[in-house]
């Protein structure tokens, strides 16, 4: 199993500088870097201080300029805010720059907030439409000189440029709805899951729904799969309850985004009080450490072998849980120094 870092630029409150915050984020990839992570993750999303990601590609090429040897992954683009002939050639600039290390992420987005505001009148459960046109289109621009003439996009004949230094890019598609599965199987793309606070039954779904997309397919698939979960490791007791607090505000913020049931101030979403939280399985301090990827480095390790036993290549941690800087690399350096090595010397004994 590889190991992949998601962060984002994060802000929960308008006190938090916002250099720090770049500053943070740089040294936690770099930290993924040398401790030889796969691949760093960058995400999409617009006017939200707790996700501040307006273009991937940027945050990517900075990654990329600082941290060698980490691939630089798109996780994901929205392929409803976009144009191709753009999207291609913001791809390519960065895998030109990267030397070959772009990995491309493409999706459908979560927040109908946002739909309001980027794509006024998309419901965010059509916007798989978008994907499944968008991904042939950029590919075939990648290639050469295109003509397009689609339900969303029409163009006279165009090319991606620059084009990408690698000669197949590795493209991956956010997934968990079965169509989604299918359609990233038929088209041989790696898959990224993402089972948000769900238990680890929600994995063994996906796992089911990408079997059963596999045997429409005929039984082939060589792609891989990927799977994120919120990643705190501690060896205190303050630690493990600072991570608790963190992640319950962060999910009060993320539910009203989902359900569109707060306001958005200023790009901070309203968070609901803890106190009237208490009881919702959606922030049960019990039900958070057992369902997340929570707790000290050897609990941690069994949870992931769980993972692998499912046929997980990738774990994805995700990083960005509103937790304090400082413990959030307390919590990577606890990662890399007493979970990774249980992992990477098996790859060791199994290469040999």
């Amino acid at each position: 199993m590889k190991f992949q870092l998601a962060i984002n630029l994060e802000r929960m409150t308008p006190s938090v500088d916002m250099k720090e915050v770049r500053d943070h984020t740089l040294e936690m990839v770099k930290m993924a870097d040398a401790a030889g992570f796969e691949i760093a993750w960058a995400a999409e999303h617009h006017a939200m201080e707790m996700t501040i990601a307006p273009n991937p590609f940027q945050i990517l090429t900075w990654w990329g300029e600082h941290a060698k040897n980490i691939r630089l992954g798109v996780g994901v683009v929205n392929a409803a805010y976009w144009h191709p002939i753009d999207l291609a050639g913001e791809a390519a600039f960065l895998d030109l720059t990267s030397d070959g290390r772009l990995e491309f992420g493409i999706g459908s987005g979560a927040y109908q907030r946002e739909f309001d505001r980027m794509k006024p009148g998309l419901d965010q459960r059509d916007s798989w439409r978008y994907m499944q046109e968008m991904l042939p289109v950029v590919q075939k621009l990648w290639e050469g000189d295109y003509e397009h003439n689609g339900e969303f996009w029409q163009f006279p004949s165009a090319t991606s440029c620059p084009k990408p230094v690698q000669k197949d890019v590795p493209v991956w598609v956010a997934a968990r709805a079965p169509i989604t599965f299918d359609y990233a199987v038929e088209h041989g793309c790696n898959i990224m899951s993402w089972p948000l606070t769900m238990p680890f039954s929600e994995a063994e779904t996906y796992r089911a729904r990408l079997d059963d997309a596999i045997a429409k397919n005929g039984g082939k698939y060589d792609g891989r799969w990927a799977l994120m979960r919120h990643t705190a490791i501690y060896d205190n007791e303050v630690d493990r309850k600072a991570a608790m607090d963190a992640i319950r505000v962060q999910l009060s913020q993320f539910g009203n985004l989902m359900m569109k049931s707060g306001e958005v101030i200023n790009g901070f979403p309203e968070q609901v009080p803890l106190d009237s939280l208490e009881g919702n399985a959606r922030v049960d301090p019990e039900m958070l450490e057992q369902n997340l990827m929570f707790g000290s480095p050897g609990q941690v390790v069994e949870k992931l072998k769980m993972y692998e036993g499912i046929g997980v290549d990738g774990f994805i941690y995700y990083a960005s849980m509103g937790m304090d800087m400082d413990q959030q690399k307390r919590s990577l350096k606890l990662f890399i120094d007493q979970v990774l090595p249980e992992f990477s010397e098996k790859e060791l004994v199994n290469a040999g």
